[in-house]
């Protein structure tokens, strides 16, 4: 077991070591080493260190996305700590399912869920669950929200969004059983935020045409933009009609710990729940969603179910999180969360975040600064929308390019997405590697790259 752990320890100092000055993509042609590492295993076990060394040429491509010079969609941190709380978990294996196979190390997850309940000005006894990710987060909230308002009948139950929420809130509610035209679109405003005026609306209309309004999602941070609704007002309307307020914070939601984005994200204490990514601006390792509600008893109430076989399981008084969400097995999450946090502290992720929201005004006040791109989006939290400027009709094949260009280099990576019709490029700064330096080469590249103005000569 040391001999194993040593080396794979030493392969992943190395590997991470090398992040400074490694590249944010790498990617080779097809080659045979592809059909290497796919083949199937042998009948005989074989050596530690041609494994390595496979799993070190493998993971050698692609995009580096824990990189500090990866600013492409939304980046994760990767912390270190979270690894070795992994190695902790799961070399014991304990199932967290239900609380009586072990149930103080459900304690210390739910201890770090009631403390973000707290930070989010949820009241007291809410809760939540540690998930996969934002998606399967969403996918619980909108049946807890479904049994909850609309019970087991629920065909003609409709739910509202804009179309810059993300897609798998669409995803969720079609795995939930309703079809595409349950799912209504709300507009927005000149900023990219929902209409309240809009929504009541629309809620109004469908109510007299006999469907059931029962859901309304707000966004804390879309991912092409950043872009926060008007937390207050979408929360009263939902308030005043009955409605349930989910809040997708995934990408945003963490920048509640700085005083900034409690700012931003005002009114997001009125959610019945609200999803956030640790994967995302907590720097979690990918996999890590969290969903956070304001009365566990609806999860319970929409997920709970059991089996004559569990009947000698002792009950601690720690939350079953199999009732809380569609997974009965499911690994520790708590720990990838509870002990970076304890070495850490707080104040750290609080400084991190805060200084991601910094070079994102850095990197907007210098893009829109010197004539050769523009932002039509004031970025809100961590994410700057950018495209050339006076491209013309040519624009989006301009910007197509420049992309291409850029992410083709190696140096740093960006992505980008398509906003009321228009192609924009996005740089997103969240790593926790990501500092001032980055982005400097980041705007460097850009620069670098983007077409010099013609100067037509004056004539005499």
């Amino acid at each position: 077991m040391l001999d194993i752990g040593r080396a794979a320890l030493q392969l992943v100092t190395d590997m991470v070591g090398a992040f400074p000055d490694a590249p944010a993509s790498t990617f080779r042609p097809w080659a045979d080493r592809y059909s290497l590492i796919a083949e199937p295993p042998a009948e005989h076990g074989r050596d530690l260190a041609t494994a390595l060394a496979l799993f070190r040429d493998a993971a050698g491509e692609g995009l580096e996305t824990a990189g500090p010079r990866y600013f492409g969609y939304v980046p994760s941190g990767g912390l270190y700590t979270s690894a070795v709380a992994e190695l902790l978990v799961r070399a014991l294996n304990r199932s967290t399912g239900l609380a009586g196979f072990s149930p103080a190390l459900v304690a210390m997850e739910d201890g770090v869920i009631r403390w973000l309940c707290g930070e989010f000005g949820l009241p007291a006894g809410a809760g939540g669950i540690i998930t996969t990710g934002g998606s399967t987060a969403h996918l619980s909230a909108l049946v807890a929200a479904r049994h909850d308002r609309l019970g087991e009948t629920f065909a003609d139950g409709t739910l509202y969004a804009t179309a810059h929420t993300h897609y798998s809130v669409a995803k969720a509610a079609r795995i939930a059983g309703f079809p595409a035209s349950a799912v209504r679109t709300v507009p927005t405003d000149a900023r990219l935020r929902m209409d309240p005026a809009a929504l009541a609306a629309m809620i109004a209309a469908d109510r007299d045409r006999g469907a059931r309004p029962f859901l309304v999602v707000a966004n804390a941070g879309t991912t092409s933009t950043g872009t926060v609704d008007p937390l207050p007002e979408v929360g009263g309307v939902a308030a005043r009609e009955g409605l349930w307020f989910h809040v997708d914070a995934a990408y945003g939601g963490f920048f509640q710990l700085t005083e900034r984005g409690r700012a931003v994200l005002r009114g997001i204490e009125a959610a019945d729940s609200l999803v956030v990514d640790p994967h995302k601006s907590l720097f979690a390792p990918y996999g890590t969603g969290m969903l956070l509600v304001r009365d566990p008893g609806v999860l319970r109430a929409a997920h709970a179910d059991t089996g004559a076989y569990l009947q000698d399981l002792p009950a601690p008084p720690v939350p079953h999180y199999a009732d809380h969400g569609p997974e009965l097995t499911r690994e520790c999450r708590g720990l990838r969360l509870w002990l970076p946090l304890w070495l850490h502290g707080v104040g750290a992720f609080r400084a991190a975040l805060d200084e991601k929201l910094d070079l994102a005004r850095f990197a907007y006040s210098e893009l829109t600064a010197r004539g050769a791109f523009e932002c039509p989006y004031p970025p809100q939290l961590s994410t700057v929308c950018f495209a050339l400027a006076g491209a013309g009709g040519a624009a989006d094949d301009a910007n197509h390019r420049l992309l291409d260009e850029v992410n083709a280099e190696g140096r740093i990576y960006l992505s980008g997405t398509t906003v009321e019709g228009r192609y924009l490029l996005r740089l997103c700064v969240l790593s926790h590697r990501s500092h001032a330096e980055h982005v400097r080469e980041a705007l460097a590249v850009l620069h670098e790259r983007a077409p010099r103005p013609v100067l037509t000569p004056l004539s005499v």
